[in-house]
């Protein structure tokens, strides 16, 4: 609850703002709101190796470079892709595949695959069950999805049109429920 107030939050000042309020410091906030009381080491960018299953996240120093170009990603194709999901999905996927924090990586992922699909549509989304409550109550399409994207780039290639195609399923869902 207190991770999803401060996102209700963070969208507003999105929708007033622009693209540009979505940064490390709004992604720092909602990963300390989601581990608060939890980790100790909320809000900040991980400083030591992690382990998540089969995936080896790419080595800490790594992180705030990796996390610069993945905003740089998000602001310069705000512009350029127009469909409702597939930055959402870019930011599900390759937050989770940097795992930028020690705790709640999964939970930052997901609240930041909302505030994009929110400033898509340029408003809050009404509907009983939020895109992120969805993904948690029935994950292995989520994880089958990643694992997609993990799959293609690890060939070389970009492509989230799985995970962005289950997120808007998920997304009409939601509205549809509304």
């Amino acid at each position: 609850m207190r991770q999803y107030d401060l996102l209700t939050n963070c969208i507003e000042i999105g929708l007033r703002k622009g693209i540009e309020a979505f940064d490390k410091y709004t992604l720092w906030q909602l990963n300390y709101a989601a581990v608060s009381n939890i980790a100790q080491f909320g809000g900040r960018f991980r400083e030591q190796p992690i382990y998540v299953g089969n995936h080896i996240p790419p080595h800490f120093k790594e992180v705030p470079h990796l996390m610069d170009q993945f905003l740089s990603v998000i602001h310069e194709l705000w512009t350029i892709d127009e469909h409702p999901t597939t930055l959402p999905a870019y930011a599900l996927w390759r937050l989770n595949w940097i795992h930028p924090f020690v705790e709640g990586n999964g939970r930052t992922a997901r609240a930041a695959c909302y505030y994009l699909i929110c400033m898509r549509a340029g408003r809050l989304l009404p509907g009983k069950k939020i895109v992120p409550e969805r993904i948690r109550e029935n994950r292995k399409p989520y994880y089958d999805a990643l694992g997609e994207a993990d799959r293609q780039w690890a060939e070389g290639h970009f492509d989230v049109s799985v995970l962005a195609a289950y997120l808007q399923d998920l997304l009409k869902a939601q509205l549809a429920d509304a």
